[in-house]
């Protein structure tokens, strides 16, 4: 039986996907966040005759994101409703699960990436009072760091990265040359109750493979870890995989991201 959500099942819920904190960042986070009734963001559940809760199904704009606690679980019933979505569809989630929804999409690119986390302190690099939290006057300067960065592509102008440092919905650290140039940045997002996702983790291309990147996402890290919160992220970049590793960040998986063209 499918049910689409409300706020009397948040519980319920949230005791269903806490068993995979990490994996399920997303969710935790845009259901504490905005609930079951915003016109942007829709949950349903999957129940067993014994009403036990057996699937999620999160929509948050376009994206959808399905969890199943068992890969032998029936989800025709999740494919129906994103089918009838009308508009240009994003399917993201733990690769063994998205698997499941692949024909859901005649059309798509297929984006994978590694997934870590980061639960302990024991491999993270010394920091000192170099790394600076940052504030909405560093706006500017975080933009033109991010700018030159080859592989990224800037999604954010100055005024969303100032609002979003202003509402907290992105933290970032960073670390400034003599000249007071942002050198490298490393920043969290979809910060919930449990978990806190580390994205734009960038270095200036001349001061790369000296130890900046290390020691400033070491300090943000750090921070976090001192308040119960497992750190994750994604990444497709070997060497920025090595510096993530060598910090203590451990794979748990595959992240697999459907964009229908």
């Amino acid at each position: 039986m499918i049910l689409k959500l409300e706020d009397k099942h948040r519980n319920i819920v949230l005791d269903y996907v806490v068993k995979e904190p990490s994996k399920n960042l997303f969710i935790i986070g845009d259901i504490e966040q905005h609930g079951f009734n915003k016109d942007f963001q829709e949950v349903w559940g999957k129940f067993d005759e014994d009403n036990n809760l057996r699937g999620i199904l999160l929509r948050y704009t376009n994206n959808f994101i399905p969890y199943i606690e068992k890969l032998d679980e029936d989800v025709y019933e999740f494919k129906d409703i994103i089918r009838k979505y009308k508009g240009k569809k994003i399917i993201s989630g733990k690769d063994t699960i998205i698997e499941k929804f692949k024909d859901v999409l005649e059309d798509y690119e297929e984006k994978i990436t590694y997934f870590c986390e980061l639960k302990d302190d024991k491999k993270l690099l010394k920091w000192d009072d170099t790394i600076k939290l940052g504030i909405e006057e560093d706006a500017q300067r975080i933009y033109d760091l991010l700018s030159t960065i080859e592989e990224f592509s800037v999604e954010y102008s100055v005024d969303t990265i100032r609002s979003r440092i202003k509402d907290n919905s992105t933290v970032s650290y960073y670390i400034e040359n003599d000249n007071k140039e942002i050198i490298t940045i490393s920043q969290i997002t979809a910060e919930n109750s449990k978990s806190a996702m580390v994205v734009g983790v960038a270095t200036k291309k001349e001061y790369r493979e000296q130890g900046y990147m290390g020691k400033c996402l070491s300090k943000l890290c750090s921070d976090l870890l001192k308040r119960n919160k497992t750190l994750c992220l994604f990444y497709d970049n070997p060497k920025a995989g090595r510096v993530y590793r060598r910090i203590g960040f451990k794979e748990i998986g595959i992240w697999t991201m459907l964009v229908e063209k």
